[in-house]
């Protein structure tokens, strides 16, 4: 079982999906719950199937006290590199939020908030928090959805099954038929 908060205050998990991509945005998501909420299948987006995401999306949007999502484009990946990008879209995320978190916890072991709001880095948060496993859902069906609509402009490289990330098949595409305008140029692409 997930623990549900880390502060005594209105506390607001992050995380981020697909920064190992070679194609597409990165995505985050910021996420408040309601201190007693929990879910027996709330887990890291990692962990659950693709049903099991989807399903648990929707109850995460249904009983979230507020949530955000926000994507950073490959050309600003390009420019400030895939790290900073995280950051710029966990930080966009918790911005968009209409209820105000007077506390941040972050999967990961980096962060800088943008906004003066404490904040406590959690190694393997999205296996441990239930906000940050919530938004570790939020982003990862977020970007799954992106990648997939993407894929229909482009179907030769299969983004709908690979998501865009550095798969065999995914490689063979890029050798095949180039590079796209989604193709994150600074990564080792094959």
């Amino acid at each position: 079982m997930l623990k549900q908060y880390f502060s005594n205050y209105i506390e607001c998990g992050t995380d981020e999906a697909g920064r190992g991509c070679l194609a597409g945005p990165v995505t985050a998501a910021a996420v408040i719950l309601p201190k007693n909420f929990n879910h027996i299948l709330l887990n890291d987006s990692k962990l659950l199937s693709i049903k099991k995401r989807n399903l648990l999306k929707k109850i995460i949007q249904n009983n979230a006290i507020d949530y955000a999502i926000s994507n950073v484009s490959v050309r600003i990946i390009e420019k400030i590199n895939i790290l900073n990008a995280s950051l710029l879209a966990m930080n966009q995320a918790i911005n968009q939020l209409k209820t105000k978190p007077k506390f941040i916890i972050v999967d990961g072991n980096y962060f800088m908030s943008k906004n003066k709001i404490p904040y406590k880095c959690i190694v393997k948060g999205d296996s441990k928090y239930t906000s940050i496993a919530a938004a570790s859902i939020l982003a990862k069906t977020a970007r799954d959805e992106y990648m997939i609509k993407l894929s229909k402009d482009y179907p030769e490289y299969n983004w709908a099954k690979n998501k865009g990330y550095p798969t065999k098949e995914h490689k063979m595409a890029i050798l095949k038929n180039g590079i796209t305008k989604h193709h994150r140029k600074s990564f080792k692409l094959i």
